[in-house]
């Protein structure tokens, strides 16, 4: 998605010369263009995200879109003081956007592990969280909110090649989009760990389940009615993240069905424990932590034949 973001970037800035990119010592390979194209409108500051979000603060009261990139962990975790009482508490539109959320970076340890990023930014009142699944939905998602008021997070996956079939790029701002039909069973995911979802759902149907897929790229504001009115037809809802359990997804679904008191059961699958001491391919990390296609399946038979 790196490279759809890179690209969309470029369509952005050459329409509104508002736009500004700006990168913490990341990007190589992926933001050069930009950069050629419009030298006085991209800022390499060096390891310094949190100067990064003061300098964007400033860019973005001074009439700028600033876009701040790193990688998920680095983007949320070291300067989310800055971010909270800079660009959140003065509602200035400042876009924070972290690269490979979830075992994206799996190979390099705990410390470049995005997995609790959403619970950090869907926590803030007035920031827009959004979350696209695959490149197509990326490009639809910047286009469709680059120039809101207020601050933005989007966790952007790095992996270029993912395609999720029948998601075609839709993206609404707090909407869910169903891909495919409806089933007694509806795997929700967010960002790029919906192509395991739809995998899963795949290898369900041909076991005789009935099961449905819904990409859930906008965790704030919150696509409540959506929910409520998906989760109401549902016999089970399982919801499917790259992130630890509390705090993102599944904890909005959870909240909810509690709110609505819908009779929806709910399975949420994501990550359980610390991945500390362990690292590897994000394909490993997805099993070892059980949100491979195969592991989905057999939590959900495990639900259901309860």
């Amino acid at each position: 998605m790196r490279q759809a973001f890179a690209q969309t970037m470029m369509e952005l800035a050459a329409a509104d010369p508002r736009v500004v990119l700006m990168t913490a010592d990341l990007g190589f390979g992926v933001l050069e263009k930009f950069a050629a194209a419009y030298p006085d409108r991209f800022f390499n500051v060096g390891v310094a995200e949190a100067n990064m979000v003061g300098l964007a603060t400033g860019l973005a009261e001074a009439g700028h879109i600033p876009f701040i990139y790193s990688i998920a962990t680095f983007a949320t975790l070291r300067p989310y003081d800055q971010f909270r009482n800079g660009p959140i508490a003065h509602q200035l539109p400042v876009r924070l956007v972290g690269i490979g959320g979830g075992f994206e970076y799996g190979h390099n340890g705990l410390t470049h592990l995005g997995l609790e990023d959403l619970a950090l930014m869907r926590v803030q009142p007035g920031l827009a969280t959004i979350v696209p699944a695959d490149p197509a939905q990326t490009s639809t998602a910047l286009r469709a909110t680059y120039a809101l008021p207020g601050p933005i997070y989007y966790r952007i996956g790095k992996n270029d090649a993912l395609h999720l079939p029948e998601l075609e790029g839709r993206f609404r701002l707090g909407r869910i989009e169903t891909v495919g039909e409806e089933g007694e069973v509806m795997l929700l995911a967010t960002g790029a760990i919906a192509v395991e979802a739809a995998a899963a759902a795949s290898l369900l149907r041909q076991s005789g389940v009935r099961a449905g897929v819904a990409v859930v790229a906008t965790l704030r504001p919150e696509p409540s009615e959506d929910l409520r009115e998906l989760l109401s037809r549902c016999r089970l809802a399982v919801t499917v993240e790259a992130h630890y359990l509390s705090g993102g997804l599944g904890s909005l679904v959870a909240e909810v069905i509690a709110g609505q008191g819908l009779r929806c059961r709910l399975l949420r699958c994501g990550v359980q424990t610390m991945p500390a001491g362990t690292s590897g391919s994000e394909e490993y990390m997805n099993q070892l932590h059980g949100l491979s296609r195969a592991a989905l399946v057999k939590q959900i038979f495990t639900a259901l034949g309860s």
